[in-house]
């Protein structure tokens, strides 16, 4: 990808150090120092022009959100949107939100294990082609390092309009053994999800009619727990409502006979 940005795009980013980290060596296991508290941290990897990350800023303020991107361009875009979301609250600068210009391949320098609770993979680069498929960000050493990463409670959260990322990422999941829910093939099919927050390029495949394919992994042990137990509690719902009509028909036929 290459971008044609404004002229002193470095220092205009570089001027916002409430906002944007061009290091994260530093920072890495201090991210809740740069927030100053200990809420969970959310990252975006590949936030692009920055919407997603800056309207869940905005929508969820007790969580604190981290938008990962490696030019400097899409860091610019995203800082005016984060405002402009923060300005609409009366708030001049986003106060749990950081942009963070870095190349993923290195996330693992970025972040101390068990320092994020939740990463987005939002429309990610598909590299269709064979020989690129390590570079894709739900190949297996990339699942590893977010394995890493993830806290007791972690979750990763992808989003993509490319049939063959979704089929290729499915078995990376499955080859590493890794729980999945909430898998769509279709996430807008019974009408736009107001629910969940619009990426710039979602938007755009939904008014054409394309299906937006989506998944939750489950990764850390708390959150397996969680989903066990939900689910167990639904099944349970299920076998109750099935015996109580089981009941209800024993009945109606003794009545009968």
């Amino acid at each position: 990808m290459r971008l044609r940005g404004r002229k002193g795009i470095r220092e205009t980013i570089e001027e916002q150090k409430d906002l944007v980290v061009l290091d994260a060596g530093p920072l890495k296991g201090k991210w809740h120092t740069f927030f100053g508290n200990d809420r969970p941290i959310y990252v975006e990897l590949g936030m692009g022009k920055g919407k997603f990350i800056s309207e869940m800023s905005g929508k969820y303020p007790e969580i604190n959100f981290i938008g990962v991107d490696m030019y400097d361009e899409l860091i610019r875009r995203a800082s005016e949107k984060a405002r402009r979301v923060w300005e609409d609250k009366g708030e001049a600068s986003p106060p749990n939100l950081a942009l963070l210009r870095a190349n993923i391949e290195f996330i693992e320098t970025m972040f101390e294990p068990g320092e994020i609770e939740r990463i987005f993979l939002n429309f990610s680069d598909p590299w269709p082609k064979s020989k690129h498929a390590r570079r894709r960000l739900t190949h297996h050493r990339f699942l590893e390092k977010y394995k890493e990463l993830l806290n007791e409670r972690g979750e990763i959260h992808f989003k993509t309009d490319s049939r063959s990322l979704f089929e290729f990422s499915l078995n990376s999941f499955a080859d590493m053994e890794i729980v999945l829910r909430n898998i769509s093939l279709d996430l807008h099919k019974d009408g736009l999800r107001e629910d969940l927050v619009l990426t710039e390029y979602e938007s755009k495949f939904v008014e054409r009619g394309m299906n937006i394919h989506r998944l939750e992994a489950v990764i850390g042990e708390e959150a397996l727990r969680i989903h066990r137990e939900n689910k167990a509690a639904e099944l349970a719902g299920i076998g109750g409502a099935a015996a109580a009509e089981d009941e209800d028909v024993d009945t109606d036929t003794d009545e009968t006979e």
